[in-house]
């Protein structure tokens, strides 16, 4: 044999081994169904999984009815275990989707098939598949537990929508369920972990899509969770602090969504005391969720607005439907009765009355208010249904306004501007008869003669008074040395006959001797006055004189 024939064989060899090597890495071909096939290409898209090549596409079609895309790829061997019912394919090209940018590497690279293989083992194999056409929010391994969120509509809740607490993002929402949605819609909300440990049984979470504008006596306040929630919507939980905390929610655990956050606290307050009021007037700019309030604090809701017509008055009312939180005034004053229907009874006979009032004078919005008026007329409480019929009063808001400026107009209306118009009319003929009077005139010329004989009199005195002004120096500095003598003379006399001069000591010294001499005088005019004959016989002895 020539051992040319060795270079054939081991070119077989070569052949041969590289047959069953690319034999053994194949894996088998499957089929995926998309609505379009846009960016992939036969023979260069490829399927990855962790940015791991597991096949190429190999062939584009288009199903029977024309309405889908088939896309076949030729797997490798790798890709053999994951090809299990449940697992997810779809297409990787630059987008913008749940508030996130994916796919720019594409760019580059172009579109590509990705997939996620199903969750948990013992799974059927399988070869058709029907793609995705947007990526899942979620990818499998990421920690954290899912929880249902019932509502009464979606609203602005959308696939990815980014769930908050305390501001910080830490969830998203994967979906809803389509089956009840004829009456409300369950939303499956996944919180990621460590923050799923915060979700407890009294954990409340509340629609927060959008900006809350209010106009309230601080001004306008405006609130947002975020951009991205204006965008996608959002979704917001808190966990109420308790003396006794509630336990951890566990998985596919349901809690109410509610439509904000003012909505969410108050439910705080379990329970409620349903109440209906029958309004004769307008209600003009009340709706329903407008507060209820007690002193100027809400403690409750309106519930619903309508009209209805009364035969026993032969009108139409508006009832206005609200309800009352006590736990929000409990503890403020008495407590509330524990027999519901007393403790109403006691408050109407105590004066309470349901009053309308505005809530911002700027939008015309209204509110519904409790007042007690001591001297209402007494009134009975009622029952519609569950709910307690209170009376009402006109008082406040722009009904009590109206009321008054009724009542202005009404007395405005019985002024005789007619009879106040010709008194008015005959005043003014006769202040022009004066003013273009003879007296007038005659009055005018003699103010004129007298003011010039006062500007005369002012002349004559200004020009007499012109001398004695340029002496005023002088009899100025005359003042001052007369000024000067008289205290020098009064520091003299105050030296020479001053309290500790010698004259004042003598002088006092005199008065004493005076005043010794002026009591014997005195003495001897008694004496004489009793005994005159002592003048001839002189004074005798005879008992006391």
């Amino acid at each position: 044999m020539s051992p040319i024939w060795i270079i054939p064989l081991v070119a077989v060899l070569i052949g041969a081994w590289l047959a069953w090597d690319t034999l053994s890495k194949k894996g088998p071909t499957i089929t995926i169904s998309f609505q379009s096939a846009e960016g992939l290409q036969a023979g260069q898209s490829q399927l990855k999984f962790k940015d791991i090549v597991l096949g190429t596409v190999q062939h584009l079609s288009l199903t029977e009815d024309r309405r889908r895309v088939l896309v076949r790829v030729a797997t490798t061997r790798d890709a053999l275990p994951l090809l299990t019912e449940g697992t997810s394919f779809w297409v990787v090209k630059p987008r913008l989707f749940a508030g996130s940018v994916s796919g720019l590497d594409t760019l580059l690279s172009g579109a590509y098939i990705q997939m996620r293989p199903a969750e948990g083992g013992d799974r059927a194999a399988k070869r058709d598949f029907v793609g995705l056409e947007d990526p899942p929010v979620l990818e499998s391994e990421v920690p954290g537990r899912t929880f249902l969120l019932k509502a009464n509509r979606l609203g602005s809740i959308s696939l990815g929508s980014p769930i908050f607490f305390r501001d910080l993002t830490v969830g998203e929402v994967l979906g809803w369920d389509l089956a009840d949605m004829a009456s409300s819609v369950t939303i499956h909300a996944f919180v990621r972990a460590p923050f799923d440990k915060y979700v407890h049984e009294n954990s409340r979470f509340w629609n927060a899509s959008g900006v809350s504008v209010k106009l309230g006596g601080n001004g306008v306040e405006v609130q947002l969770e975020s951009l991205r929630a204006i965008l996608l919507g959002g979704i917001a939980f808190e966990t109420p602090e308790e003396k006794t905390p509630s336990p951890v929610s566990a998985e596919d655990h349901e809690f109410p969504l509610y439509a904000n956050l003012e909505a969410a606290q108050g439910a705080a307050y379990g329970r409620k005391i349903e109440f209906v009021a029958y309004f004769p007037g307008s209600v003009r700019g009340l709706a329903k969720g407008a507060d209820v309030t007690l002193h100027g604090l809400k403690i409750g809701s309106v519930q619903d607005v309508s009209l209805t017509y009364d035969a026993a008055k032969d009108a139409i009312l508006a009832p206005v439907r609200f309800s009352v939180e006590p736990g929000r005034f409990l503890g403020a004053g008495k407590q509330v009765k524990a027999d519901t229907a007393a403790a109403v009874d006691e408050l109407v006979a105590r004066g309470m009355r349901v009053t309308l009032q505005s809530a911002n004078l700027i939008t015309g919005q209204m509110l519904v208010a409790l007042e007690f008026k001591p001297d209402a007329p007494p009134a009975s409480v009622g029952r519609d249904g569950d709910a307690f019929v209170v009376p009402t009063i006109d008082t406040g808001g722009f009904a009590g306004i109206e009321a008054g400026a009724a009542a202005l107009l009404a007395k405005v209306n019985t002024i005789p501007f007619d009879q106040i118009g010709k008194n008015l009319g005959q005043t003014m003929q006769g202040l022009s008869q004066v003013a273009n009077g003879p007296e007038l005139k005659q009055a005018l010329a003699s103010l004129a003669a007298t003011m010039v004989s006062v500007q005369e009199t002012v002349r004559r005195v200004d020009a007499g008074m012109t001398p004695l002004l340029k002496r005023l120096p002088e009899i100025s500095a005359d003042l001052q040395k007369t000024m000067a003598q008289t205290n020098k003379l009064a520091s003299s006399l105050e030296s020479g006959y001053g309290n500790n001069t010698r004259f004042n000591r003598d002088l006092e010294r005199l008065l004493v001797q005076a005043n010794e001499a002026m009591r014997s005088i005195q003495a001897l005019s008694d004496l004489l006055t009793r005994h005159p004959e002592a003048l001839i016989r002189g004074r005798t002895n005879r008992g006391t004189e």
